[in-house]
């Protein structure tokens, strides 16, 4: 076990106390000792030397100073009140203000005593002054070494209003790593640590806090993100192992009629190099009698469908069932429509199962899979109610998993007494310290190939002021006979956000483009189901030149002929929603263009975002950039995908020790699958004091 050391209530912390506990916990998730150890810093301030005041810098970041605070006081009018102290060194004389706080600092800054000052100087007039310095008894400060790098530590606005910002967190480390009985214990044996060459845990822990230097500062850091990793991989890999070893699966042994006579004479199109490999991984799987559990990565337009559509078809040449669960109503159709007109001519009953399929089509399609005449279930959630039973499912494919939530995919789990083969398949392409992550316990097929005669998209930036050439370029194609979509992020206008929205976009494109040259089609969410699928039959008929819409077009529409895709207030979108809009266009043989409006004078994130889109088209670099936007959280959805909460480790910065952690737990498992060895049994133990303290859903894919 842990040293009881680490697990005690960080209430009981000299400093701290119950109500500062509650505040740790609730912003901070610091509720033991050894939570607050784990409170690394996000940078060090180098506090080597003193500056003196007639020598600051214009451009100087912080300084610090020594000498004398002569007088404090309140001064300003009722409203506008601040609280200043004239401090003096040897050299001048500057101001440090508080213009929040004041009564505090009268109480604590000492008047006529030798005291350090910290803080980001500014200049008014011919006077630098100091806003919110630290400021410290220069006793305090010689007696606790203050001299070097100083830990700066992530804190919130409500724990700095109650002296728990970076310096009060900083007081309280100090306070835990000279308290008596201080101790961290090892995991790692020794073998393990020299050959990964890390630094021992206490050695690591005191460091992180109170770095001798930059370079001890990153070994310590390095140490104490590779234990988080490891921990994480070693409950992923062992995971994949149960899944894989350990975990009987349904064994499709026959490659039957059903799947050859479908790629000999049903299949419009020679499949990619990609798909036949990825096609070869999954029949590899399903015959092994163990449990498949694989991801699909496919970019928009790759094929990922047709590889979804073989694969069931295995299952049905076996025996088996299969059912595709789509996250929304439009996708679930689409997947319906193109497997109805691929398998025609085939032996093979598919049904929907929506929300909306109610009355005698419900009916009839609930005997069909309870009987095992429909081998082939294609829908929403719906497929996961109670009253929804198969006869002999045996394929689970998941499209856009981080859409659903666990506890879904663990009712489609259940409906098969043997777990089904499961194929989770995405067209968000996840970069690879994610798919080490997210989904490390799901062997990975990568479709990378898009089908020949695919043209790249060219992308442009337009702002409004290019508006009448945009339209007068959308009237050229048009004129060509091809089709076009309009895609806006609001419905109506909205008194909050200034982003153009598809009604009042939809009546100045009917204005534009009128009849009877042109006919212009909407669709949105509030739209009743029916409404939607007829507008876009139309579209996909060719019925309708233009189509405005919502984002309820990013996934479900297949539409070779339209070559334009406008986005109206792009910035709105992050990069995913914009990639996956983007490839609904480019789908035939002619070029294809996607064109951004946003306003002028974008901010920093939003530009990133408009810039990468028209430099790439690689699903994966968009990846990359969106995880540094906006982090690995909210890219894959932190409750839904199971991301883990890390205190230390970064995913964007630590690849290397993902990837250095991934193989260390590959290897320690190979050679001691239940870390059975004693050298291993601290390992062991803090393995499962960190997996029971969250719950465990290792066995739902």
């Amino acid at each position: 076990m842990e040293h009881p050391f680490l697990e005690t209530p960080i209430a009981l912390l000299k400093g701290v106390g119950p109500k500062r506990a509650e505040m740790l916990a609730g912003e901070l998730g610091i509720r033991t000792f050894g939570d607050l150890l784990l409170h690394a810093p996000f940078r060090y301030e180098d506090r080597t030397g003193f500056a003196q005041i007639s020598s600051i810098a214009s451009d100087a970041v912080g300084v610090q100073l020594a000498g004398v605070v002569l007088k404090i006081e309140q001064v300003g009018a009722a409203g506008a009140r601040r609280t200043v102290a004239r401090f003096r060194d040897a050299t001048g004389e500057c101001d440090l203000v508080w213009f929040k706080g004041g009564a505090w600092a009268v109480a604590h800054v000492p008047v006529g005593t030798q005291v350090v000052v910290y803080g980001k100087p500014q200049r008014y007039g011919n006077r630098w002054s100091i806003p919110h310095p630290e400021v410290e008894l220069a006793s305090t400060f010689e007696q606790r070494g203050g001299q070097g790098l100083q830990p700066v530590y992530p804190s919130t606005v409500l724990l700095g209003q109650r002296g728990l910002g970076s310096a009060g967190i900083a007081r309280l480390v100090r306070t835990l790593l000279e308290a008596p009985g201080f101790e961290v214990s090892d995991p790692l044996p020794p073998a393990l640590r020299e050959e990964s060459r890390l630094w021992d845990r206490q050695t690591a822990v005191r460091a992180v806090h109170a770095p001798a230097d930059a370079t001890a500062a990153a070994h310590a850091r390095r140490r104490l993100a590779f234990d988080e990793l490891l921990l994480l991989q070693l409950t992923l890999v062992r995971r994949k192992q149960e899944l894989t070893r350990n975990q009987p699966g349904v064994r499709f042994a026959t490659v039957g009629d059903l799947f050859n006579r479908f790629y000999a004479d049903c299949l419009p199109f020679a499949l990619t190099g990609a798909q036949k490999r990825v096609l070869r991984e999954i029949r590899a799987d399903v015959n092994t009698g163990w449990h498949m559990n694989r991801l699909l990565q496919g970019d928009v337009g790759s094929g990922k469908t047709v590889v979804a559509l073989l694969t069931a078809l295995l299952a049905l040449d076996n025996g088996h069932q299969a059912c595709i669960m789509a996250p929304t109503e439009i996708l679930a159709q689409q997947h319906f429509v193109s497997f109805s007109e691929l398998l025609a001519g085939l032996p093979v009953r598919a049904t929907l199962l929506t929300g909306n399929v109610k009355g005698a089509a419900r009916r009839e399609a609930l005997e069909g899979l309870a009987s095992g005449e429909i081998g082939i279930a294609i829908g929403t959630h719906a497929l996961i109610e109670p009253g929804v039973v198969f006869k002999q499912l045996g394929l689970a494919v998941i499209d856009e998993q981080h859409r659903f939530g666990v506890e879904q995919r663990a009712k489609l789990w259940a409906k098969s007494t043997t777990p089904p083969h499961v194929l989770v398949m995405t067209a968000t392409p996840i970069p690879r310290t994610l798919a080490m992550t997210a989904y490390g316990d799901l062997d990975v097929s990568l479709l990378d190939e898009l089908p020949p005669g695919r043209k790249p998209i060219r992308t442009v930036h337009r702002t409004d002021a290019a508006r009448d050439s945009v339209f007068g370029f959308l009237q050229d194609e048009l004129a060509l006979g091809r089709q076009v979509y309009i895609v806006y992020p609001l419905i109506e206008e909205s008194e909050t956000l200034e982003f153009k929205d598809l009604m009042d976009g939809y009546e100045s494109v009917v204005r534009r483009f009128p009849l009877p040259d042109y006919r212009v089609g909407i669709v949105h969410g509030r739209q009743r189901p029916e409404d939607k699928e007829y507008e876009m039959r139309r579209f996909i008929a060719g019925e309708t030149h233009i189509l405005v819409a919502t984002t309820v077009i990013e996934v479900g529409v297949n539409v070779p002929n339209a070559s334009v895709m406008v986005v109206e207030s792009a910035e709105r979108f992050g990069l995913s929603q914009l990639h996956q809009l983007r490839g609904r266009v480019g789908r035939g043989s002619d070029a294809s263009y996607c064109i951004l409006m946003t306003k002028e004078g974008l901010g920093r994130d939003a530009l990133r975002r408009v810039e990468t889109m028209c430099r790439t088209q690689d699903g994966f670099e968009i990846a990359e950039v969106d995880m540094e936007l906006r982090g690995p959280g909210d890219v894959m959805g932190t409750q839904q995908s199971g991301m883990p909460d890390l205190r230390v480790a970064d995913l964007l910065r630590d690849r290397e020790i993902l990837a250095a952690a991934r193989y260390t737990a590959t290897v320690l498992l190979e050679s001691d699958p239940d870390l059975r060895h004693p050298a291993h049994a601290a390992l062991a133990n803090e393995l499962r004091r960190v997996r029971a303290a969250r719950r465990d859903w290792s066995r739902i894919s």
